[in-house]
């Protein structure tokens, strides 16, 4: 049960927090010199086997500080392993996500002897059959697709050592608790869980009650604040010219790699053709992207080679961009955390960042539960040639129509990442 919390030792480096040579020396070629708060915390603590319930927002690390103990633990052992077996298992909300992980075990475990892969929706199942049948160490996958491998009994949890959610709250959200639940009837009681999320919800201390053993608890930041990196900005418009506003704000600032955030997939399409008529280079990501095409805008996003990146939440999760200087809110979340998520692409790893919110009169409400939720009143800036029309009166959003809402996201979800 939660509840009887154990403290940790913060003041370590990456040579004395246990991870062997091997590990060390891919770190060591990464560039990192010393561990972030989240490392320093988690690592010990997982390598000796506890479980662990973790607060951590965007940025801060925390892949690396589930991806190198577990690693080390791996090292530990040396089971038999039988056919369809695993020893560890990431389940993450998006493949965005789950192919950061999977992309985290490759560079970290350059030179050890494990096996992984990863496993979403998007592209056939079939191979990734096969390639758990050939045998492997390592599972990242996402909830849906794993459901449906493990239905077809393509894969034996009997085995499992350790467990990660990661981004739990996300997964929440999205509605994967059902699908969760399944796959924990399939694995052994008797293993290790780790559950990472952005904050320490009502609903995450429940869930972690039912799933961890006397965990350790370990917060690098306080619940419900935003990163004290990123400045933020709230700029009022009509709805109908937050386009001009937004091509003005990237052209006249120069802002050359924009994150920009849409509630919904077909919002994303137009704002990206509009943006590109406007001879600004854009591209969006979303659900009904394919798997081929999301990975494509991503990397030119991260080459520079194109200017900005329109993406809904769900697809924006597991954006890992070092040094990403600009996070555009064109529409506010309907969910409160999703400010939270969104502006947490850029002033990552003690980098500044800037967050702007373009905020039309229907908006309002959701700015209220934002700055409620934060706990923080964000500034607003006056520009006088988009001064709203008083006269405009406010419409409902309708419900659903983020791409998050809790309320209909279940079945949508499941569907985008089987």
């Amino acid at each position: 049960m939660v509840g009887s919390f154990n403290k940790v030792n913060n003041t370590m480096s990456f040579n004395n927090l246990g991870l062997s040579e091997p590990l060390l020396k891919a770190v060591k070629e990464q560039g990192y010199t010393s561990p972030t708060p989240i490392q320093k915390q988690a690592i010990p603590v997982v390598i000796e086997g506890k479980d662990v319930l973790a607060a951590a927002q965007t940025g801060t690390g925390k892949t690396a500080g589930f991806t190198l103990p577990l690693l080390e633990k791996l090292s530990q052992t040396k089971p038999n392993m039988k056919k369809y077996q695993i020893r560890a298992l990431i389940l993450t909300p998006t493949r965005e996500l789950a192919a950061q992980v999977a992309e985290s075990f490759k560079v970290y475990g350059k030179y050890m002897p494990y096996t992984s892969t990863v496993i979403f929706g998007g592209v056939g199942i079939n191979p990734q059959l096969a390639t758990i049948r050939k045998g492997v160490d390592i599972v990242i996958a996402t909830p849906g697709r794993l459901l449906d491998i493990a239905g077809q009994k393509g894969i034996d949890f009997s085995a499992l050592e350790t467990l990660v959610l990661d981004e739990a709250d996300r997964m929440l959200d999205m509605g994967f608790i059902h699908d969760i639940k399944k796959l924990m009837k399939m694995m052994p009681k008797q293993k290790q869980t780790l559950l990472f999320s952005a904050t320490f919800s009502s609903e995450i201390k429940k869930l972690a009650s039912g799933l961890l053993k006397n965990p350790v608890l370990v917060e690098v930041a306080k619940e419900n604040t935003t990163a004290e990196q990123i400045s933020q900005v709230v700029h009022y418009v009509d709805k109908h010219r937050k386009r001009e506003l937004l091509s003005q704000l990237i052209k006249t600032k120069k802002w050359e790699q924009v994150l920009v955030f849409t509630r919904t997939k077909h919002g994303a399409n137009r704002l990206t053709k509009q943006l590109e008529e406007a001879g600004i280079s854009a591209a969006a990501i979303h659900g009904n992207k394919s798997q081929g095409a999301r990975t494509k805008a991503l990397a030119n996003f991260k080459a520079n080679e194109i200017r900005v990146l329109v993406a809904t939440d769900i697809a924006a999760r597991g954006i890992d961009i070092d040094q990403l200087p600009h996070v555009v809110n064109y529409e506010l979340p309907n969910v409160p955390e999703d400010y939270v998520h969104r502006i947490g692409r850029t002033g990552r790893a003690g980098q500044s960042g800037e967050a702007v919110s373009l905020v039309c009169v229907d908006e309002h409400k959701l700015l209220f539960d934002i700055e409620k939720f934060i706990k923080s009143e964000i500034k607003k800036v006056h520009i006088p040639a988009f001064t709203p029309d008083p006269n405009i009166k406010a419409e409902p959003i309708q419900k659903g129509r983020s791409g998050n809402a809790r309320s209909n996201s279940r079945n949508r979800n499941r569907n985008r990442n089987k």
